[in-house]
């Protein structure tokens, strides 16, 4: 595409690269469903691309990678002729060059902890069928605005003086000592420590970290923090480590050997 120049500033006319759409991966083997959602979803912004199969799905994804335009984004059915969506989305997040796609699962089960399985495996979002297309849109969208590897540092450690964060193993220590945490908390403190020194707000931590129970209203949030902070910190009620900032949520030290902060 041409963008003009000014007739007196004399600057030559330069070519610019519209920005690509989103590439999206249908892994469902319903044919009708997915024509259905690639006609809506190509009409809404999105390149999209079918596979019926767990095969054929992973080998486009890994083919996509190596390319300048890899997917962005899976849509992955749970119940595959040949495989399990949870397996296959547990499969995604431990290979790379794709372990950081941001995956969105579709289930006609209406068990919960199915749900809590496909989210705690990885998965960004979870929609159970039947939906509708409006409400997949916002979703798939909603999980694109999100940061995703590269707000993550290189590091599968975090340190933080005595915090140690093993985000690959799932493991948390205090002094050099194991700490047991539930996996929405483990979640919620791996998106904080991600971030430090950066203030984040319920609403934030909402969207970053997507759980069963985080999403029935804001102030879970404050609860599950409480938690954290019992597991984590010297003086829970003198916190170093998660620090409120009032009237706009918590940030996560930078540097933990600072004073206490009054609560």
């Amino acid at each position: 595409m041409l963008r003009p120049d000014p007739k007196d500033g004399g600057t030559p006319y330069q070519m610019t690269t519209p920005t690509p759409s989103p590439r999206l991966l249908i892994l469902e083997d319903d044919q009708r469903l997915a024509g259905m959602l690639a006609t809506y979803l190509s009409q809404n912004g999105f390149d999209v691309a079918h596979a019926d199969t767990v095969t054929a799905g992973v080998r486009m994804l890994l083919a996509a990678s190596a390319t300048e335009w890899p997917f962005s984004i899976l849509l992955l059915d749970v119940m595959l002729p040949d495989g399990n969506g949870l397996e296959v989305c547990r499969r995604i997040r431990a290979q790379a060059p794709i372990q950081s796609l941001p995956i969105v699962m579709l289930t006609a089960k209406g068990d919960a902890m199915d749900r809590v399985v496909g989210l705690e495996l990885g998965a960004d979002d979870y929609l159970a069928k039947p939906f509708e297309p409006r409400e997949l849109l916002a979703r798939l969208r909603a999980v694109l605005r999100r940061p995703h590897a590269a707000a993550m540092p290189a590091a599968t450690v975090l340190r933080f003086g005595q915090l140690e964060i093993d985000r690959d193993a799932r493991m948390l220590r205090v002094h050099g000592r194991d700490v047991t945490v539930t996996a929405h908390q483990f979640n919620l403190l791996v998106a904080m420590a991600e971030r430090p020194g950066r203030v984040l707000s319920r609403e934030q931590l909402l969207d970053l970290v997507r759980g069963e129970s985080l999403e029935a209203y804001d102030r879970s949030i404050d609860v599950h923090v409480g938690r954290l902070r019992v597991a984590i910190e010297d003086d829970p009620k003198r916190p170093r480590r998660i620090i409120t900032v009032r009237g706009a949520g918590y940030v996560f030290a930078r540097s933990q050997d600072v004073p206490a902060a009054n609560e």
